[in-house]
């Protein structure tokens, strides 16, 4: 299906040259003078190298047929990531650089969006939120209550990020999967 370049999101895919692409960033630029351009980041499915384009706002490009489906994260082996169909209990197997920076964040069951393409998986997409412990964090400093300061901690995946001063090692908190940021203590 054709659509126009502007209206490429992150996470699409694209058929260029019979050759599938899976947009990275999509950033439409609207200079003071001239025609406003896209400049689309893609990176092929087949081999992974990096693609930038720059289109017409106007260009037609055509658009892949994706369909999103929800599987079970299994566990991580030299292949890649093992993952199991909710519906059929069928297994599939995702490359490595397909999940991409977001691996230390994927845990045992966890539902991830999986893109697929004529069976095959062209993308991921982790839910937006995890749980998980804080291992190794400063001591808190007395006196040291302005909300605005942080202190870094290493989380129980191997992933460094910023926490609240009250924050102290055992802790479970909520963190954003795009980014690695605090959002809240775990509630449970």
């Amino acid at each position: 299906m054709k659509v126009i370049a502007s209206s490429l999101r992150k996470g699409n895919i694209v058929d260029m040259d019979g050759r599938l692409y899976v947009v990275l960033t999509a950033e439409n630029i609207h200079p003071g003078k001239g025609t406003p351009v896209s400049q689309i980041e893609m990176r092929r499915i087949s081999d992974g190298v990096k693609v930038s384009e720059r289109f017409k706002t106007t260009d037609q490009v055509e658009r892949a047929f994706v369909e999103d489906r929800d599987f079970n994260y299994l566990y991580e082996d030299n292949d890649g990531f093992h993952f199991m169909n909710t519906e059929t209990y069928d297994q599939i197997l995702v490359p490595k650089d397909i999940i991409g920076s977001a691996a230390p964040f994927l845990q045992e069951n966890m539902t991830v969006k999986l893109s697929m393409h004529e069976a095959t998986p062209v993308a991921a997409e982790l839910p937006q939120r995890a749980v998980l412990e804080v291992v190794e964090t400063e001591p808190v400093t007395k006196g040291q209550t302005a909300s605005s300061s942080y202190k870094p901690a290493i989380l129980s995946n191997g992933v460094r990020t910023l926490v609240p001063p009250h924050i102290v090692v055992g802790t479970r908190i909520v963190v954003m999967t795009a980014d690695a940021s605090y959002v809240e203590r775990a509630k449970d």
